[in-house]
């Protein structure tokens, strides 16, 4: 195994399984908090119970979101000294005030947990509060460090090395707005939807259940706005990543020719030796819409740039598809549920709703891989777009294939003990 396979795989393997964790701790806290304000206005023990139970699943979360964290900023300089040579003084700011967002929602995670009965209760729920938000602080300030890895800004190249660095430049790159936006609305969609889906499991089993009845009526509103949201933030990054790396977008449409009146081609299989994608659905003018709100404009197509600089177009196009897929299936949901509850004035409880709701259950999850798959690999063969390829910055050192081993082997390990103390001690029905 080459030591930049060995890397590329234990960092796919390190994000794809701490973005499951970074999700509950941006968006897990803001359920309990609608929860505790709920039992604030009403007194109705049952929405006191809900927000302790998902808090204990926010604190277990969490603490697994650490250790796959902190694994990960090791990767970093071990895996690719290079890239943290050269970018560390550019990009450092933005870490540095996660890790701000990230104590400030510790401690206050702490307080929330441990403040029951000894602070008073408007001052325990903006504790709650205070953790929602730098939680999401918390994802804005890394997603804007992997929005400066796709549209660099705030330096000059001198030498090979940075210079005349502004890190507020840094920050304030073209993609971050849209990254952010995009990232917020798909961790409280993903987590609301699985969470949705958990009580819809336990209120099959028993339909009276309050507490399942109110937690499947908050996880709904939260993943359900989301989803419904999450296509404007779609076509506002998907303007922005035409527009700064059109390389990456035509890889995701499967793209080849440019063409003026391009269609979107939903599917298919795309054929890098004949230039096209074959099989795919087209609708025509929506790709000249998407990238250029103009059903007659250009849309550069890969042909334009040398195969080298290519992405692996049939992983992005696929992975862009899937990510599409399950978001449109979640807005879809949404929108039936929303009618049957229009309809009944009531919570959607009908068991073939649920039954539909435990099925999309994973589909939030399952398109934020796919969504960082389209990002991270999109971005190939470039590991900061149009400065320093991938290549260049992996780690000399050799026998890579043993941290692999190792760090996949522990989060193998972390996954099972989350599974048994989530079961433990919040997904059972409370006595």
């Amino acid at each position: 195994m080459s030591n930049l396979l060995a890397a590329r795989l234990q960092m796919a393997v390190s994000l794809g399984f701490h973005i499951v964790f970074a999700v509950a701790g941006m968006a897990m806290p803001l359920l309990m908090a609608i929860a505790e304000r709920r039992w604030l206005a009403t007194k109705d023990p049952v929405w006191r119970e809900l927000a302790q139970r998902w808090a204990q699943g926010t604190a277990i979360l969490f603490a697994v979101g650490a250790v796959s964290g902190t694994v990960l900023s090791f990767e970093l300089g071990l895996l690719w000294p290079s890239f943290m040579a050269f970018a560390g003084p550019i990009f450092g700011m933005p870490f540095a005030l996660e890790g701000f967002a990230f104590f400030t929602e510790a401690i206050f995670l702490g307080v929330y947990l441990y403040g029951w009965d000894r602070v008073s209760p408007r001052a325990h729920w903006w504790s709650g509060v205070v953790v929602a938000v730098s939680g999401a602080l918390s994802g804005a300030f890394v997603v804007i460090a992997n929005g400066w890895m796709n549209t660099p800004t705030g330096f000059r190249v001198v030498d090979g090395r940075a210079a005349d660095i502004d890190p507020i430049a840094a920050m304030n790159n073209p993609a971050s707005p849209s990254e952010i936006v995009h990232m917020l609305l798909a961790a409280y969609a993903a987590l609301g939807f699985a969470v949705a889906a958990i009580h819809a499991y336990m209120l099959r089993r028993d339909s009276r259940n309050a507490f399942h009845r109110r937690a499947l009526a908050v996880a709904l509103w939260v993943g359900g706005v989301a989803a419904l949201l999450q296509p404007l933030s779609g076509d506002w990054i998907a303007k922005q990543v035409a527009r700064t790396q059109p390389v990456k977008f035509a890889a995701m449409e499967g793209h080849f020719q440019t063409e003026a009146g391009a269609p979107i081609r939903i599917g298919g299989i795309t054929d890098k030796a004949a230039r096209r994608t074959r099989y795919a659905l087209e609708i025509p003018y929506a790709l000249s819409v998407l990238a250029h709100a103009n059903p007659h404009a250009r849309v550069t197509g890969l042909e334009e740039f040398p195969e080298t600089d290519w992405p692996p177009v049939g992983v992005v196009h696929l992975a862009f598809d899937l990510m599409v897929g399950c978001g449109v299936a979640m807005a879809a949901v949404t929108l039936l549920g929303a009618w049957m509850a229009w309809r009944a004035r009531q919570l959607p409880d009908a068991r073939w709703y649920l039954s539909l709701l435990i099925a999309c259950g994973p589909l939030g999850m399952i398109a934020i891989e796919a969504g960082w798959t389209v990002t991270e690999v999109g971005r190939q063969p470039w590991i900061i777009h149009g400065v320093m390829r991938t290549a260049d910055a992996v780690s000399p050192m050799p026998g890579l294939w043993v941290p692999f081993v190792t760090v996949s082997s522990l989060y193998v390990f972390l996954g099972f003990v989350v599974v048994f103390l989530l079961r433990r001690h919040v997904f059972a029905s409370p006595r």
